[in-house]
């Protein structure tokens, strides 16, 4: 372990390379690979399975599992934040949420139908991990950089995190599409699926290698080791959300800001994480190899046009205005989410993915930075980005049990997209109450 002071360049890499192992999650496990190993799953039955006492869709059960993780997730961060605000180890607990996700990713290889709850087990820890330890991660910055250096090295993780991700997923790809090659055996089907849990495996492996890095320079913790670890510091996050609930009754702009952020928030993240379930069931591809293979391009491609999206964005609301570019966006969004509803062709379905990309790499920074620049002068905006982040998780837990509710109901998520449009246009109303002066340039 080194002990680098606070600025040193080595720290603040070795700080931004944790998102160049742990956003491989994101992308193989959440959005891509698993939801097409999970859809495969079922290619020989009608969709359905007896789980929980119920007779369940595997789309909406696959909603409900993660949005229970992330109501876990939206209780134990302010309950972790607190934790990391006092506690001299934080290191300690950032890697035990690290090798917990990790290794749930690695138990992947064993999902299947037959022990269907060891795997939703594995699915909701590795789920639980990587957003637990994001927490502590994201309390390391400004132990680790001065003020003058956070934005820049936190851009840099960013960056980092995507470029890792793409290069395993794109190995990944090539393992799925030519697993000979890689000598995987088995039938075109079998080793198709064989590559998918090698997948899961690689991920958990990749964290965990690329994350030493991290934990060689990261300090053990704040400098006032030793504090006795009472019940009002493990509740002190919980204080801190009250204490900003209790000031948005009189910041009318944040307040009518927040309703809107909720809403889109809500629907945005509900399509980042159901788009390829989607795409597997609804549109129709030729054979399951080109579905495999189409629907992994499609989140390449949403990935690289993302970064144009979020340029765009960014330059769209130095010219017209924060609130105005995002309502622009939401009404994209919100026929998008209509157009969607038809479409059943690859054909169709790359077009979309290709707008998708667009607005999601800009609505998720135009709205986090509009909401900075919305903020009363005050020294402690973490707790107003911590009220912000368990905002944002509700609003993904009540988005993936609308949308699971109503996939089960009708046996299709057509309609639960287009409920998807209603939350976007409601959002742009409740957006339009900010007024422009409000939100400075």
């Amino acid at each position: 372990m080194k002990n680098l002071q606070k600025g040193d360049k080595k720290l603040l890499n070795a700080w931004a390379f944790y998102d160049w192992a742990n956003s491989v999650y994101t992308l193989t496990i959440a959005s891509a690979v698993f939801p097409i190993f999970y859809e495969a799953l079922f290619s020989d039955r009608d969709h359905y399975i007896d789980v929980f006492g119920m007779h369940l869709k595997n789309s909406a059960l696959i909603s409900f599992i993660t949005a229970a993780a992330f109501l876990v997730v939206s209780f134990i961060s302010p309950l972790l934040s607190g934790i990391a605000d006092y506690v001299g180890n934080k290191k300690s607990f950032m890697k035990f949420f690290c090798y917990m996700g990790a290794l749930s990713c690695m138990g992947l290889y064993w999902f299947d139908l037959e022990n269907i709850y060891v795997g939703l087990a594995f699915y909701f820890l590795g789920l639980l991990g990587y957003w637990g330890s994001l927490v502590f991660y994201n309390s390391y910055l400004p132990d680790i950089a001065f003020e003058e250096q956070q934005d820049r090295i936190s851009a840099k993780g960013y960056s980092l995190g995507y470029i890792g991700s793409v290069i395993l997923l794109i190995i990944n790809l090539a393992m799925i599409m030519k697993p000979k090659i890689f000598g995987i055996s088995g039938t075109e089907g079998e080793a198709a699926m064989k590559a998918m849990r090698y997948s899961f495996v690689m991920v958990g492996v990749w964290w965990i290698l690329f994350s030493q890095y991290t934990y060689y320079y990261l300090p053990k913790g704040s400098k006032e080791t030793g504090q006795k670890l009472t019940k009002s510091v493990i509740f002190n996050g919980f204080k801190e959300l009250k204490k900003v609930w209790g000031l948005l009754q009189d910041n009318i702009p944040l307040r009518r800001y927040l309703g809107g952020f909720f809403v889109s928030s809500m629907a945005v993240q509900t399509v980042m994480l159901v788009a390829t379930y989607f795409g597997a069931q609804e549109i129709q591809w030729e054979t399951k190899e080109q579905s495999t293979i189409g629907l992994i391009i499609c989140i390449l491609i949403i990935q690289l046009v993302a970064v144009v999206g979020a340029v765009l964005t960014s330059r769209a609301s130095e010219k017209f205005g924060n609130v105005p570019t995002l309502i622009f966006i939401n009404a994209i969004w919100a026929v998008f989410c209509a157009l969607a509803y038809f479409i059943t062709l690859p054909t169709h379905f790359y077009v979309m993915a290709t707008v998708a990309g667009f607005v999601m790499g800009g609505i998720q920074a135009l709205s986090r930075s509009t909401y900075s620049k919305l903020l009363p002068e005050t020294e402690d905006t973490a707790s107003f980005f911590s009220f912000y982040d368990v905002a944002e998780k509700i609003g993904i837990v009540i988005g993936m049990c609308v949308y699971g509710i109503i996939d089960q109901i009708t046996g299709s998520p057509r309609a639960a997209i287009v409920i998807l449009a209603i939350f976007f246009i409601t959002s742009i109303f409740l957006l339009r109450r900010v007024h422009k002066k409000d939100v400075s340039n």
